[in-house]
């Protein structure tokens, strides 16, 4: 990874970041770069930031000519976006399947999300030579900057693993555990980069027992709540990399800790969290500012008013559209060129903004609706339909306005809970992942005229590793079929 990451070193050396206490933001109070020694906890309380900060890049949950690779380009590679006639044809490697090792976007996001694990081995470097002085704030620091560590290389696994399965011996990710770019780390294969992942956040969690101060202030405002990695985090993590790996029994036990540490929201909340007017079931949001772009430009781009990705016929179908919240949350009839057309809002502006829009809002990683998503169906799948029924049920009765339970039991439990999950987390990252760990087509059977199918064998499920990587690190192997 010798190219990657001196480019890497690049990128840190002139990113810009400031003190934890305040919200997360581009702009510098210093700079820092891989080649400075830290002497004092405020160092590295800045590079942490710093590793925050990068999650704000356009080929990470960022916009304004990126990718929103980890935000909207999983929904944009599925059934629930169709490409419409307002695209620029930016992005048509992904959503037509046709991408290869040589294309600049693949690099892109590769590169997007190793940056912030050097960020976050730059913040882990050497501080345990201050454990002695402060070992609750170095425990503070560090058990973030690990659980950060794994949190992105388990979304490059998700993108580059060539299997879901927790102990599939095919090929993995390199996992990279210290600030060096002349290293050139092996592949590891899908079950060590498991252990790999699942070790740091354990190891952030057993910090976590002792700190100086708690990571999430008790008097947050809706403007910098819920932005840090805290335990409450760490366990949603889990939650969502065993649901991912098909580890029903740790599932349950992760969600259910989210669960009863952030309630869901109320219905007169909910539609409140995506114009960041409060943090109600918000576990954990990237935080965005008028200094750096927001999420969504693809899926709808209130500036330039163009909607190059909009939502399918097929999910749309799905809704409640008079008393399900999630629409009139989600969607919006705007006007182009004196035609009016849904687009997808989501991430259309904060709640002074709704007028006139700017696109600017924080990015939900983690959210309570998703905990009950995943407990329903780890409990569905261990055959225990009554307990994934009233997971399911109540979280439709959050959402719906005079919602009757359902009765659904064994496959069509599955597929409400699947169907939920395409209504309560489009543009959250997540369709993509869902069909690929369950061996699914995508299948667009709306609003597609070519590159309307992908069989569950196709290559294309999992993404090529850069040729640039492949060149600069003899020890990492192409994926299969590039």
């Amino acid at each position: 990874m010798k190219k990657s990451y001196k480019l890497i070193l690049i990128a840190v050396m002139l990113l810009s970041i400031i003190s934890c206490k305040k919200t997360i933001e581009l702009q510098p109070s210093h700079s820092l770069d891989g080649e400075l020694s830290f002497n004092k906890i405020e160092d590295y309380e800045f590079a942490l930031t710093g590793a925050y900060s990068q999650l704000l890049s356009v080929d990470y949950y960022g916009s304004s000519n990126g990718s929103n690779a980890y935000a909207t380009l999983s929904d944009m590679m599925t059934d629930n976006l169709f490409e419409s006639g307002e695209s620029l044809g930016n992005y048509q490697n992904f959503s037509h399947w046709t991408y290869t090792a040589d294309d600049a976007n693949i690099e892109a996001t590769w590169l997007a999300a190793y940056k912030v694990v050097q960020q976050c081995n730059l913040t882990l470097r050497n501080i345990d030579a201050l454990a002695l002085k402060n070992p609750g704030a170095v425990n503070r620091v560090k058990s973030q900057a690990l659980a950060l560590r794994a949190f992105v290389h388990f979304d490059i696994l998700r993108y580059w693993g060539e299997s879901a399965a927790r102990n599939s011996t095919l090929k993995g990710i390199p996992y990279v555990l210290s600030f060096d770019i002349e290293q050139k780390p092996v592949r590891l294969s899908v079950k060590e980069s498991y252990d790999a992942i699942l070790k740091d956040l354990h190891d952030a969690q057993t910090l976590m027992q002792d700190m100086d101060k708690a990571i999430q202030s008790v008097t947050s405002t809706a403007s910098t709540a819920r932005a840090y990695i805290d335990e409450i985090t760490t366990n949603a993590i889990l939650a969502r990399i065993y649901n991912y790996a098909d580890v029903s029994d740790s599932a349950i036990k992760y969600s259910s800790l989210a669960i009863d540490a952030r309630p869901l929201a109320n219905k007169a909340d909910f539609p409140l969290i995506w114009q960041d007017a409060n943090t109600s079931e918000v576990i954990w949001s990237v935080k965005f500012t008028p200094l750096n772009s927001g999420t969504g430009d693809n899926v709808y781009y209130p500036i330039g008013n163009r909607a190059s990705y909009r939502p399918t016929t097929d999910l749309i179908s799905l809704y409640d559209e008079d008393n399900d919240i999630r629409f009139t949350s989600y969607f919006q009839v705007r006007t182009r060129g004196g035609t009016g057309r849904l687009v997808l809002s989501k991430f259309l502006a904060k709640q002074s903004q709704l007028a006139r829009p700017d696109g600017i809002t924080d990015f939900k990683v983690l959210r309570t609706g998703e905990m009950y998503l995943i407990r329903a169906e780890a409990y569905a799948k261990l055959s225990m339909d009554g307990l994934a029924l009233d997971d399911l049920n109540t979280l439709r009765a959050a959402r719906i306005n005079g919602f009757i339970p359902g009765t659904e039991s064994g496959a069509a439990l599955l597929i409400a809970i699947d169907n939920e999950r395409r209504k309560e987390l489009i543009a959250e990252g997540q369709r993509w992942f869902d069909l690929k760990r369950t061996d699914r087509i995508v299948d667009r059977i709306t609003n597609c005229n070519v590159f309307c199918m992908l069989d569950p064998s196709a290559r294309e499920w999992v993404w090529p590793l850069p040729q640039s990587e492949i060149l600069a690190n003899p020890n990492v192997e192409q994926t299969n079929g590039y």
